[in-house]
């Protein structure tokens, strides 16, 4: 449906997230994968959706001057937001353990933005998603470091893995949004160019 509408755009995804690019080929789009290296730093006075936004627009800036009339860049950026600190992806094992260890029996909050841009403009949208986690155990935490090694995953985790299934209380929100993109939003966006 959306393929049909997009037919006189190119749509190229600037992720290497596995998961982003299943979400592009569940939506039946066609898409081309451009990366390019980004040093992902934001001011430290930013908060939640503002650095995800910033990060998402940073991405899309590396492209700048390389897309031709008709091509969409889409990046996107994920932050988990846990009392008032922005989590990235781990660094490792043990860095890992202390972000789960510290997001178990609370709450907290997934930030996604999406930039969209071609030649001659961008846009940006945002979405935010609330998630509850039982009280994990130090045992149960290192078991899924183990088995699933979510070193790419911003929070440290993958909620669509082991943990997902034992640790997730309750998702106020877009689940796919926690899992790397709001794809309801990037749909709607997407059947509204004209």
């Amino acid at each position: 449906m959306l393929r049909e509408k997009l037919i006189n755009y190119k749509i190229i995804l600037a992720s290497g997230s596995p998961r982003r690019q299943k979400f592009f080929s569940d939506l039946n789009l066609d898409f081309e994968i451009r990366l390019k290296e980004v040093e992902e730093v934001f001011p430290p006075e930013l908060q939640a959706s503002e650095i995800t936004d910033f990060l998402a627009i940073l991405k899309a800036d590396a492209f700048e001057g390389a897309l031709a009339p008709g091509e969409i860049l889409v990046t996107s950026d994920t932050i988990v937001w846990h009392k008032g600190k922005a989590l990235g992806k781990p660094k490792d094992y043990e860095d890992a353990f202390r972000i789960l260890e510290s997001l178990s029996g609370e709450t907290h909050e997934v930030y996604t933005s999406v930039c969209f841009k071609t030649s001659e403009n961008f846009d940006v949208i945002n979405d935010v998603t609330k998630v509850s986690f039982n009280v994990l155990t130090n045992d149960e935490i290192r078991y899924y470091l183990d088995q699933c090694r979510p070193y790419d995953k911003a929070g440290a985790y993958g909620i669509q893995e082991w943990i997902g299934l034992i640790a997730v209380r309750k998702v106020e929100g877009s689940y796919a949004n926690v899992m790397g993109l709001p794809v309801d939003k990037v749909y709607a966006y997407l059947s509204n160019l004209k």
